[in-house]
């Protein structure tokens, strides 16, 4: 058939129009579906490398990218406990971050004084002490830096010592646009009633928590018997003030799934609060290295990711 020109004019408008030869609508693509949930590498998965020497915490990130093919990281104080005010270090780090594509997203912080310390005049100091945390944190643009609630006496009392201390960083840190998040990690802090209501006493936009699958011990360590705490119980307890999710794993069965820890009914927990953001792999086992118990939770998380993604 030849066509005239004005009925090749006519077509070929139809055609830009998104309209086939025969009028019908071409269909529109399918957009992309966010994944219910992204997941990110803790520092604390190499910390064993990392004090061996076997890896420079520069080089972290590139790590996390080139290595496990991750794009966002959780920093450890530890690892460069002297650079907190170290502009020309940190601006390094923020720099191999960036050429990796890799999101720095917060500072675990540990070794800095106790927030509810029951001396007045100590628990100002860990409040000092943990403001340079801050300040590296905004510089490497993380949204938070990761506290703990630690305190002595009686169960109300620890609670209202650990809301002022945390009270007063977060009102310093409202100030650097990062928040404060507070990671069960032994003692009270691993009772999630106790917790939440302690970040509900503190009464701040910028305090929150940091909920781990695996530090729900109670009891000190070397104590018998170990008292625990329910993991699913607190986790669920936790999640409303939730800015971060720690999947932690120690070991894992013939069909790698994670021992200690149910990560199907895990992450419907933490994706029925609401929740989806980044997880992060904290891997702290023995018996498998480093690299191979990074690579069984990634596998894990991505599989039930998958399998969690029909219902939600």
């Amino acid at each position: 058939m030849i066509l005239s020109r004005r009925d090749f004019l006519e077509r070929a408008a139809a055609l830009a129009a998104g309209v086939g030869w025969l009028g019908a609508p071409s269909p529109a693509p399918t957009p992309a579906r966010d994944p219910l949930f992204r997941i990110s590498l803790a520092e604390w998965s190499l910390h064993r490398t990392l004090r061996a020497g076997a890896l420079d915490p520069l080089d972290f990130p590139a790590t996390a990218r080139n290595a496990y093919g991750l794009d966002a990281v959780e920093y450890v104080n530890t690892f460069f406990q002297e650079r907190a005010r170290d502009t020309r270090y940190l601006r390094e780090l923020k720099s191999r971050a960036d050429d990796a594509g890799v999101r720095s997203l917060l500072i675990m912080c540990d070794a800095e004084g106790d927030l509810g310390d029951p001396d007045d005049a100590r628990r100002r100091q860990a409040v000092e002490n943990h403001t340079r945390w801050v300040e590296a944190a905004r510089f490497l643009a993380c949204h938070s830096i990761r506290v703990n609630a630690r305190s002595a006496g009686s169960y109300s009392e620890q609670m209202r010592l650990a809301a002022d201390g945390l009270r007063r960083l977060c009102e310093f840190a409202d100030g650097h646009a990062i928040n404060v998040i507070v990671e069960n990690h032994g003692g009270l802090s691993s009772n999630g009633v106790w917790l939440a209501e302690v970040i509900r006493r503190v009464h701040h936009a910028r305090a929150g928590t940091l909920p781990d699958f695996g530090n729900f011990r109670l009891s000190a360590p070397g104590v018998q018997p170990e008292e625990w705490y329910d993991r699913y119980k607190g986790v669920a307890e936790l999640m409303p003030f939730a800015r971060a999710v720690s999947a932690k794993s120690h070991d894992f069965d013939a069909e790698g799934n994670e021992t200690r820890t149910n990560y199907r009914r895990m992450m419907k927990i933490v994706l029925d609060a609401g929740y989806r953001g980044y997880v992060g792999i904290e891997y702290e086992g023995d018996r498998l290295s480093e690299d191979e118990g990074i690579r069984a939770t990634k596998r894990l998380l991505e599989r039930v990711r998958e399998e969690l993604a029909a219902i939600y």
